[in-house]
């Protein structure tokens, strides 16, 4: 057998020039973090470093052992995808047309309450950054900016409005009067809190409105001191529906939401608001046709993140049942769980008209603000063209349920 003898030589400055590239130092701090980010995980690893442990476990954590968050990401994990080839793919578009307008993708921006504490931009951030990206925002009853700020912040948005129903409601339909007047387009009824979940990571960190200042919170802002700087030199925490409160998040939402509302109440309020009306929190086929019976015209199969009900229904799993009774008589939405672009694809594909995000969204303004969101939601594009490219789909239209199938569910069988 013959041996060729490799030749070597001493490399000339030329050659090495051209191995020898260095990034360009990146001097604004906040476009430094980010540009590292290639991931929503990435972003919460950021984040998680960034914000103190009661705000961050307040996003971060579930209800009691965290088992309806981590079935909901499982359901996303564990599906295996069915590509198509040899389609041409090279323009996608991943737009959609969602209770009768144009999103420029399919996901928007789920209600989070208390957002200012993850950050200080808060629901600017995610309202100013929904708009530049072309999809709704929905605001929180427990947002921390007012529903006539968030308007003005974002004139041209998509802003949507959520409601929790309270026991005053003559005050929850004051909510409503405001957002009609203030321009926004669509009510969200979140029905799946008639009671706070057991949220035991907020209970350890002794979370309260607003953060309280203890031993243990100071010796965690050492090392985080531009969150603090900024908690403390803006203006204090403003609620969309409420002047102030001094207390924990439990003790919050049990004094103030009504847990005696019924179909009746929904019926009742899809006489007082005349737009698009969407009930969230749905966890079963029967009150998926009951809603769109009593008037909603869309409804979101959600386990509130996570954040409710442990063991809750997987959102995922419920769709396809929830799509057989529904038909078209309502638009069928899912959250909990999604925190990548293909998540958002599998949701599609299975046949959901569209998907919300919470987490994705909150970890981006905590690692960054508005640019921060901006961030998270340009991955999250980013990675649904990329799944839609590699599964043969040039639109959302073409996604269908041959592009999943689920390996597993609730085991590891």
């Amino acid at each position: 057998m013959s041996r060729v003898k490799v030749k070597r030589r001493i490399p000339s400055p030329k050659d090495l020039a051209q191995l020898l590239k260095f990034q360009k130092f990146i001097l604004n701090p906040t476009k430094r973090r980010l540009s590292k980010a290639l991931t929503i995980y990435d972003l919460r690893n950021i984040a998680k470093r960034r914000t103190p442990q009661a705000p961050f476990d307040y996003t971060d954590g579930g209800a009691d052992t965290e088992s309806s968050l981590t079935r909901a990401r499982d359901a996303y994990e564990k599906l295996e995808f069915q590509p198509k080839i040899l389609l041409n793919v090279k323009d996608v578009d991943i737009s959609v047309k969602m209770l009768g307008k144009n999103a420029s993708m399919p996901i928007g921006i789920a209600p989070t309450g208390f957002t200012r504490m993850m950050q200080t931009e808060g629901e600017y951030a995610g309202a100013c950054a929904a708009s530049d990206a072309g999809i709704p925002f929905t605001l929180s009853t427990m947002g921390t900016r007012s529903i006539e700020d968030v308007a003005k912040a974002a004139p041209d948005g998509r802003n949507w409005f959520q409601l929790y129903m309270w026991k005053d409601r003559d005050r929850s339909m004051a909510l409503v009067d405001r957002a009609k007047a203030a321009g926004f387009d669509t009510l969200v009824l979140t029905v799946d809190v008639p009671v706070a979940g057991a949220r035991l990571r907020d209970v350890r960190n002794g979370m309260t409105i607003p953060p309280s200042l203890t031993a243990k919170t100071i010796l965690n802002a050492i090392p985080r001191p531009a969150w603090w700087i900024n908690f403390l030199t803006t203006d204090p925490l403003k609620f969309a529906s409420l002047d102030s409160w001094n207390g924990t998040v439990a003790e919050l939402l049990d004094s103030m939401f009504d847990p005696t509302i019924t179909y009746e109440d929904l019926k009742w309020i899809r006489g007082q608001w005349q737009g698009n009306l969407v009930v969230k929190g749905i966890q079963n086929v029967d009150d998926a046709v009951k809603s769109i019976e009593a008037g909603a015209n869309a409804i979101i199969l959600s386990n509130h993140g996570g954040r409710q009900l442990d063991r809750a229904p997987v959102p995922l799993y419920l769709l396809p049942e929830v799509l057989k009774a529904v038909g078209n008589k309502g638009e069928v939405h899912v959250d909990t769980g999604i925190m990548h672009g293909a998540d958002v694809v599998a949701a599609l594909a299975t046949g959901a008209k569209f998907t919300w995000i919470g987490r994705a969204y909150l970890y981006g303004l905590m690692a960054g603000g508005k640019p921060g969101v901006d961030k998270a939601l340009e991955i999250m594009r980013m990675q649904i063209i990329r799944t839609m490219k590699l599964l043969g789909a040039r639109t959302v239209a073409e996604l269908n349920p041959d592009h999943v199938r689920f390996i597993a569910r609730y085991s590891d069988k």
